[in-house]
């Protein structure tokens, strides 16, 4: 296994490891880059909405993987030294960032991206089923709330897990 030290006395990490916060560093560095260039190439395009942007699930992505890649680092406490060193504000910022990141990946992520993450869908099942069923718009329609969701989930290829049953 390589080993690399730093010349502060660092513990020593595998190479393979400390890629992951270096990989962090630059895709955040990237992701603001890319949001800069998009947010021109959108106010030429006649300002429209960065969301409206034709390759905006290219912006998703990258948050996606800041998101899995931060979260690797966070989850391996033998890098948090080098957190300290390689960024301004040390962990607490390291994590700060990424919860950020991560927020704005959460408020921004497709239909697509929801039903891949079992724990948001769950999530949303939840927020709905605890929607007051007395006030039921769709009561006397032929369907209620319960079917009409399903009815949604079906047609948009989501399988809710076995153990939240209709």
């Amino acid at each position: 296994m390589n080993q690399q030290q730093t010349d502060n006395n660092l513990p020593p990490v595998d190479k393979e490891t400390l890629w992951y916060l270096n990989n962090y560093i630059l895709l955040r560095d990237y992701y603001d880059r890319t949001i800069s260039r998009i947010a021109a190439r959108c106010v030429r395009q006649g300002n429209i909405a960065l969301e409206e942007y034709p390759f905006y699930g290219y912006v998703l992505d990258v948050l996606e993987e800041i998101s899995e890649v931060g979260e690797y680092v966070l989850a391996h406490k033998e890098l948090y030294p080098y957190v300290e060193q390689k960024i301004k504000g040390g962990l607490a910022a390291f994590r700060k960032d990424l919860k950020e990141y991560q927020t704005e990946l959460q408020k921004n992520s497709s239909p697509d991206m929801i039903k891949e993450d079992a724990s948001e869908l769950n999530k949303m099942k939840e927020a709905l089923g605890s929607v007051s069923k007395s006030d039921d718009p769709t009561i006397g329609a032929g369907m209620n709330i319960d079917q009409v969701m399903e009815k949604l989930l079906k047609e948009n290829n989501i399988n809710p897990s076995p153990s939240e049953g209709s």
